[in-house]
């Protein structure tokens, strides 16, 4: 099997080209592109695939073609199938994210990974499941825990790149923009609080430290850019104008 960098995902009897190109698709948001046909119902190649593909016709035209589950895996030392259902078959049970970490882990080591993906109608049979080393059992409603094909081969390529690509969890696009540094927001707050001193704004006179405190507190929370300083500078000096021309 090619490419032991990455697992092979093995869709096992197919039933329809447009589930094979969406899962092509899938595939390839996660860059990856080792598929395995088993037995595909109506042929290979199929136009249907392609057409669903939208892009990602490179999978498609490096897919392998196998009549047999056997064949698919022949060359792999780590098999993994993703089931939604128990088969009375003894073996460890994976979620998806610690199923690619395993699959990682051995990649690393050298071994050859498969993930198997059964048909859209039923799912794999105990043939199949048999063969492999361990279950992907993903956590679904347990009143519905039908998946599409593609969805179930998103799922896996996801915690696929998840495990081996540095995913970061919150970022900010700033579109050109720069964060205002600590002397800016420190204008920004005497500004204000010069101004609000002028309206009145701190009284009773007791409390005035604690309000301006409480202020100064509130910029420091706000994630201002540079533009927002200017902004808000500019919103408070057109107040004060309009304010005097209106005397």
């Amino acid at each position: 099997m090619p490419n032991p960098s990455q697992p092979a995902f093995v869709l096992v009897r197919p039933q329809m080209g447009e589930n094979i190109g969406a899962s092509a698709r899938a595939m390839w948001n996660f860059a990856l592109d080792r598929m395995w046909l088993v037995a595909p119902r109506d042929g290979w190649p199929n136009p249907s695939a392609r057409a669903m593909a939208s892009g990602a016709g490179r999978v498609l035209d490096a897919a392998e073609v196998s009549g047999t589950t056997a064949e698919a895996v022949a060359g792999c030392s780590f098999v993994l199938a993703t089931t939604a259902r128990g088969r009375g078959l003894t073996k460890p049970v994976f979620s998806p994210e610690r199923a690619m970490q395993e699959a990682r882990d051995r990649i690393a080591r050298g071994e050859r990974v498969a993930v198997l993906f059964g048909p859209e109608r039923a799912g794999l049979e105990n043939d199949d499941i048999a063969r492999a080393n361990a279950i992907v059992s993903v956590p679904v409603n347990p009143d519905y825990g039908s998946l599409n094909l593609a969805q179930c081969v998103l799922l896996m390529a996801y915690e696929w790149r998840r495990a081996t690509a540095e995913v970061v969890p919150e970022s900010v696009e700033l579109a050109g923009a720069e964060w205002a540094e600590q002397a800016e927001i420190e204008a920004l707050s005497a500004h204000y609080e010069e101004r609000m001193e002028e309206a009145g704004f701190f009284f009773p006179e007791h409390k005035a430290e604690s309000m301006k405190l409480n202020l100064r507190n509130l910029w420091s929370r706000m994630p201002l850019t540079r533009a927002d300083v200017r902004t808000l500078h500019g919103i408070l000096r057109q107040m004060v104008r309009w304010k005097e021309r209106g005397r």
